[in-house]
């Protein structure tokens, strides 16, 4: 039944998602504590370290959820499901859809659907951010390191940018977490 369950569940993430992982964790967050796969807190931990793994973000996690809940199995079903509606979609659209692609209206959706995309990936890091930095776990103080060390990440992301006028290579900003993490709360 779990096996089925994976399956269904990370094929409707597959065919949902729109705009890349980021925009599919809300996605993914819903489907694992709709099942029960997974809490807040432990979903968490997933998505950390499914970001920190090479490899798709939305794979990852995929392949972590299912073989934490049925083993390597349970792995290869979720990540099968996950990525099974994009190979169709994309299949479909090199052999027969190409031309459209190029349809000035098909354009304007794609664009449209830009912004929204944008706001979906805001909308998770702001609750991410409060709700592990700001409203933790009933019973527990705020985390002050975590909102410290979000604000240099921030600081140094965009202070970054602002002084070398490029981009922060974001494998050097995970890094860098990766080191405050060890500093901050592995010391």
């Amino acid at each position: 039944m779990i096996y089925a369950e994976l399956f269904l569940g990370f094929l409707i993430v597959g065919l949902l998602s729109f705009g890349g992982a980021y925009a599919a964790i809300p996605l993914i967050r819903d489907v694992v504590l709709l099942f029960g796969w997974a809490d807040e807190d432990i979903l968490t931990n997933m998505i950390a370290v499914s970001e920190s793994t090479p490899g798709p973000i939305m794979v990852n996690l995929a392949t972590y959820v299912g073989s934490s809940q049925a083993g390597i199995l349970g792995g290869l079903i979720a990540t099968t499901a996950v990525v099974l509606p994009a190979f169709f979609i994309i299949l479909l659209i090199v052999t027969v859809l190409k031309k459209m692609i190029e349809n000035k209206y098909v354009q304007a959706v794609l664009n449209g659907l830009k912004p929204c995309i944008t706001g979906i990936i805001i909308a998770t890091g702001c609750f991410m951010i409060l709700q592990n930095c700001i409203m933790p776990v009933v019973h527990q103080p705020a985390d002050f390191r975590s909102v410290l060390i979000a604000a240099i990440l921030s600081i140094l992301f965009f202070g970054w940018n602002k002084l070398m006028k490029k981009r922060m290579s974001p494998i050097l900003l995970i890094a860098v977490s990766a080191v405050f993490g060890i500093v901050v709360y592995g010391v």
